[in-house]
């Protein structure tokens, strides 16, 4: 299975947010579309990843001060991004390695989508299931 047969089911929308925007819009843009990270866009390109733990760890260490500052202060700038064509298996791995849980989709430098670990497990438990169909139907039907 790879990233592109998630993102056909899942769609490849993605919420974004500009760095010089404040975290305080950030809060409101991520309860406005119930998600818990944005992609940090200056324009089209891929600046940076945002999401409700680095919020919650910059609240801890500094106070309520960081809600009037720019995303780009508190946002990931090293964004790890994986491509429709990759595998989901090495993609789960990765993201289990390195303790993420969304991962931008580039292709061509272009943003194309976002993968949550959520997806890729239900992406895994849709082809279990359909291997599992197949399987089925293979021993009653006989060979």
């Amino acid at each position: 299975m790879k990233i592109s047969d998630i993102l056909r089911y899942k769609g490849t929308a993605v919420v974004t947010i500009a760095p010089t925007e404040s975290v305080r819009d950030l809060l409101a843009r991520l309860a406005e579309h119930n998600v818990g990270a944005l992609v940090v866009a200056d324009g089209e390109q891929v600046v940076g990843i945002i999401s409700e733990r680095d919020i919650a760890r910059h609240l801890n260490d500094r106070g309520a001060e960081i809600l009037d500052l720019p995303v780009s202060e508190l946002m990931t700038a090293s964004v790890v991004s994986c491509s429709p064509n990759d595998d989901v298996d090495s993609i789960a791995g990765g993201m289990t390695e390195l303790r993420i849980r969304h991962m931008p989709v580039l292709s061509d430098g272009q943003l194309a989508g976002i993968v949550t670990i959520g997806d890729v497990v239900a992406g895994r438990i849709r082809q279990l299931e359909q291997d599992r169909g197949q399987l089925e139907q293979y021993i009653t039907q006989g060979s």
